[in-house]
């Protein structure tokens, strides 16, 4: 009995397909990987950014309760940008005087990188203050 001629080479194109399929499926994993490694590192990036603001935010409160002043400053790398705006709203006493009440709203902006770069961080808090 001879082999049958149509059956021969099966085993190589099998093999051909496992590999090819291996392939795939490990370029497919490298590629998460990297996506992941990306997204890992903007959220970090995020925290900090948020944590900056924050830290501004606590500042500048600190300042205007002081002495009603207000400065950008850097803070590990982040520059975080300060606005000061009071308003004054009058309050009615029990006596029948009258006094003023200063509101003010503090805005943190910290930023990292330009927003072009791929390290951009950037996050933004407000915060209402009232002075007696």
């Amino acid at each position: 009995m001879r082999p049958d001629s149509r059956q021969a080479g099966f085993g190589l194109v099998a093999a051909m397909f496992v590999i090819i399929i291996i392939a795939a499926v490990i370029a497919v994993m490298a590629r998460l990987a990297v996506t992941q490694n990306a997204t890992n590192s903007m959220a970090i990036q995020q925290a900090r950014a948020y944590q900056a603001a924050r830290a501004g935010l606590e500042y500048g409160i600190a300042r205007i309760l002081a002495d009603a002043t207000c400065a950008d400053f850097t803070l590990d790398g982040f520059a975080v940008l300060m606005s000061c705006t009071s308003s004054s709203t009058p309050v009615l006493e029990e006596e029948g005087k009258t006094s003023a009440t200063l509101f003010y709203t503090i805005e943190a902006t910290a930023t990292f990188a330009t927003p072009a770069s791929p390290d951009y961080a950037y996050r933004k808090l407000t915060a209402v203050v009232e002075k007696p």
